[in-house]
């Protein structure tokens, strides 16, 4: 069993916790907290140890009947790899830390690629994340450009990639974040960090971004378009999306046209946490003018793509599983997770 440990149990560690923790060649040895809340309880519910970066806070976890099994240092000496998901910027403060004591450690979309050296996703470089010290797994809107641009690389071929990202605002519990009633780009100037962070995964690609910010918390929204070498129809691509265990169709049938409802079709569906681990196209958006101009929207789950990244990355880091698809479909099938 490879021992997990989650530094930092936010919005992505209680995620990545309990995809550790379904499945059958893992085991968390412990998550940390830096404060009292109402995710420490949920830790506590899920069996999950609890420990703090500060021992003198422990009066205020135990006034609370949440018991600390120790300090964060002492949970990393217990296992194999750690998922740092601390908040952007905490995990190269970090990193000294899990080199004094000779770990691995996976980091989040918000630190910078020179931080680990090697910026992972499972279906373009898996293998390259073999045996590997550090490993960053890149952000929820890299995730899922990242997907669609291999699958049609390796189909098509890619030429270049133009992309806008219509982020939400804030996750849902950050209620202190706005902005209400604006929109806001972010950055005014192009490209936005997306195009750069894909390539730090698929270097030859040519690509450009540009991003802002609506007043909604849902899920993000990209309108892509490529150019493709080959020529490609409609119906080959939704062919492959069919068959990515990763990326999902949003057929008309469901009459589906916005991230609300998605996301409460992930509900009904019985979704832990209405979770879409998935890629969301939108079948009808999908559009090819003269074999070669692709163009299509879709939607990210900026809480949840990245979760199953991150149990990927584990395996390809301690070398027990080598093939990319048998580490996808373990962590797929442990969540039991199809695409939509």
């Amino acid at each position: 069993m490879i021992k997990v440990a989650i530094n930092g149990y936010g919005t992505v560690g209680k995620r990545v916790a309990d995809a550790v923790a379904a499945q059958p060649d893992m085991e968390i040895v412990g998550v940390s907290k830096t404060r009292p809340s109402f995710e420490a309880f949920v830790a506590k519910e899920r069996g999950f140890p609890l420990y703090i970066a500060d021992l003198s806070k422990k009066g205020a976890f135990d006034k609370l009947g949440l018991s600390v099994a120790g300090s964060v240092e002492e949970m990393l000496k217990k296992a194999d790899v750690i998922v740092d998901a601390t908040p952007g910027g905490i995990g190269k403060e970090n990193l000294p830390l899990y080199k004094k004591l000779g770990k691995k450690a996976i980091f989040q979309g918000g630190e910078d690629h020179e931080l680990a050296g090697f910026s992972f996703n499972s279906d373009c470089n898996y293998r390259d994340a073999i045996g590997r010290q550090f490993v960053r797994v890149v952000s929820c809107n890299t995730t899922g450009l990242c997907r669609m641009i291999n699958l049609m690389d390796k189909a098509f071929g890619v030429s270049k990639v133009r992309a806008t990202m219509v982020r939400r605002a804030s996750d849902p519990g950050e209620v202190k974040k706005g902005p209400v009633d604006a929109v806001v780009l972010d950055p005014v100037t192009v490209p936005s960090h997306h195009g750069p962070d894909v390539q730090t995964v698929l270097p030859h690609i040519d690509i450009t971004t540009m991003a802002m910010i609506v007043p909604t918390t849902f899920m993000h929204m990209h309108a892509v378009q490529m150019e493709v070498k080959k020529p490609a129809t409609k119906e080959a691509i939704l062919n492959l999306i069919e068959a990515h265990p990763r990326i999902g169709l949003v057929r008309p049938g469901t009459g589906i046209k916005s991230t609300a409802e998605l996301k409460e079709y992930a509900m009904d569906l019985g979704r832990p946490r209405s979770d879409l681990w998935e890629s969301c196209v939108f079948a009808d958006s999908i559009g090819v003018i003269g074999g070669k101009d692709v163009y299509f929207f879709q939607a990210i789950h900026q809480e949840a793509d990245i979760v199953v990244e991150n149990v990927d990355a584990i395996r390809a880091m301690m070398g027990t599983v080598k093939d990319a698809a048998e580490s996808v479909r373990m962590t797929n099938a442990a969540l039991k997770f199809t695409a939509i």
